[in-house]
């Protein structure tokens, strides 16, 4: 069974939001360190399928800057990494 989780980006404004709507939106838990790196550790740290569907994604760039670039790029590295993880944008 796959565990579908949505990440509505238009509730994201800053680096702390965004954290919190992610930690929210995965269920991650309370010692959740809200930085690219725990996410990383947690999104890595998997066992049941997972998908997180980031909606309205093309406000994450505007709300956070050149840090969309790296959020992106920690998803791509933890899907990479892990086979029960993965994103889609929408």
């Amino acid at each position: 069974m796959t565990h579908y989780y949505i990440l509505d980006a238009g509730r994201v404004h800053d680096r702390p939001s965004l954290h919190a709507e992610l930690q929210e939106a995965l269920q991650l838990p309370g010692y959740y360190g809200r930085n690219l790196d725990a996410l990383y550790d947690c999104l890595t740290d998997i066992f049941e399928d997972t998908v997180l569907l980031i909606i309205d994604s093309e406000k994450l760039e505007a709300a956070l800057g050149d840090y969309s670039g790296k959020l992106l790029g920690t998803l791509k590295d933890a899907a990479e990494e892990d086979p029960h993880f993965s994103f889609r944008l929408y």
